[in-house]
């Protein structure tokens, strides 16, 4: 016999089936027990009528895996409207012990410490499951729209021989005798295979160095990078990324719709042009309105960031806003500046919900202003010269951007705390699991 999921049993009404995967709660009432299994997919109830199974089951932990026969019967009051009857019940793997925290709770029991300690177990937990299924549905969706605009997928080396941002805030590390890094982001790389493809994507980890933990940064996270060429300006990038993060909440209300719902979500609408105010105008409006002072800072605090969440909010009933034009000083090498005002650059974020999720912008795209940017601020050419073979054989204008998977994730589902959504983080206190 073929096993089933869980969420197949709709259409086996009046069939034997076979179903496997975890005891994730057993109810002993007294003529009936009641066992719920969960596998990759969702929850089935059985219903145990013979005391010896019952005496049986008395003796295996919650989580012990099991291969279960029965008879599929409609059940209003069931998980998914159906049940198993008369069932056959083999052990695959006894649970060693109890397990510290019960699944079966609509929420875990026990501090964000405990629970990432013993994440091969709590990520079994429906809700936290639910999170990484908007994950995944997230980056197919990213997949998706970029590869409908034709965008090429690249897989970028994540041990380079410079620092991406100039040397701050890279793990170092011994490759063979000679130092090297941890990547920060493809931005190399994704640069030089604009002259390849023009239009090119990453999914992947990049690294951050920070020797600070707070709720929204951790030091390994998965980067959703894309770079395209013969832009206009960084505006072209916006409206790409637009198109991008549509198709994402798209493919998370289609293929995520389940987790969506068990989590309470209310998904973003993203209008059909996103609201864009200049850094200066946006520090400009804050002072204005709140009395706060933030001109002559190269970039918004994060209370600054919320309060244009909610202004953008207010005043145009979005969820996302454009902040362009951040002061060169702030951001790296790279970056082109805005040819009217050179003091400001041809970059953006994107605010969502009040949060910075997306940084993105024009490059620079001639050699010799590569040349002039370095010696600017003060490095050496001889690090970077595999880089600058691009750009001196001949490069477009090109700009793109980046969105932290982790941090998106946290965003729509209303996670105080990054680590709630990343499957296994890495941050300055934490290496294990």
């Amino acid at each position: 016999m073929q096993r089933i999921w869980t969420t197949q049993l709709g259409s086996y009404a009046g069939e034997r089936v076979q179903i496997a995967g975890w005891l994730h709660r057993l109810r002993q009432l007294s003529n009936v027990t009641f066992l719920i299994l969960r596998d990759g997919q969702g929850l089935a109830q059985v219903v145990i009528d013979d005391p010896r199974l019952t005496d049986e089951l008395a003796n295996w932990y919650h989580e012990s895996v099991l291969l279960v026969e029965g008879v599929v019967v409609v059940e209003p009051q069931a998980p998914g409207g159906m049940e198993i009857h008369q069932p056959s019940i083999k052990l695959l793997a006894n649970s060693a012990e109890p397990p510290p925290f019960d699944l079966f709770r609509p929420a875990l029991k026990a501090q964000l410490p405990t629970i990432l300690d013993h994440a091969p177990l709590s990520l079994r937990h429906p809700r936290r499951r639910a999170q990484f299924l908007i994950a995944s549905a997230s980056i197919s969706g990213f997949r998706s729209a970029l590869q409908t605009l034709n965008f090429v997928e690249i897989q970028t080396p994540k041990i380079v021989a410079s620092a991406t941002e100039g040397g701050a805030n890279v793990f170092k590390i011994d490759y063979f005798g000679t130092p090297a890094y941890l990547a920060q982001s493809p931005q190399f790389y994704k640069q030089m295979m604009v002259g390849v493809f023009e239009r090119v994507f990453e999914i992947g980890p990049v690294f951050r160095a920070e020797p600070h933990s707070t709720t929204r940064h951790i030091n390994e996270y998965v980067s959703l990078d894309a770079e395209m060429g013969f832009i206009d300006d960084h505006r072209t990038v916006m409206t790409t990324l637009t198109e991008v993060i549509r198709g994402m909440l798209d493919t998370v209300r289609r293929d995520a719709h389940d987790a969506t719902a068990l989590l309470g979500i209310d998904l973003p609408q993203v209008p059909p042009t996103i609201p864009i105010i200049h850094f200066s105008g946006a520090q400009d409006l804050i002072w204005r309105e709140t009395g706060e002072d933030p001109r002559g800072e190269p970039d918004l605090a994060p209370a600054h960031e919320r309060w244009l969440g909610d202004w953008v909010q207010r005043e145009y009933g979005s969820d996302f806003l454009f902040v362009e034009g951040y002061p060169m000083a702030k951001r790296p090498f790279y970056t082109h500046p805005a040819p009217q005002h050179p003091e400001y650059s041809n970059s953006f974020d994107l605010l969502f919900r009040g949060l910075e999720l997306v940084t993105g912008g024009q490059r620079r795209h001639l050699y010799d202003d590569y040349l002039a940017a370095l010696a600017t601020h003060g490095l050496p050419v001889e690090p970077f010269v595999g880089y600058l073979q691009a750009f001196k054989y001949g490069m477009p204008p090109h700009g793109g951007f980046a969105i932290g998977l982790e941090r998106w994730v946290a965003q729509l589902t209303g996670a105080s705390n990054i680590r709630e959504t990343t499957l296994f983080p890495r941050d300055i206190h934490r290496l294990t699991p």
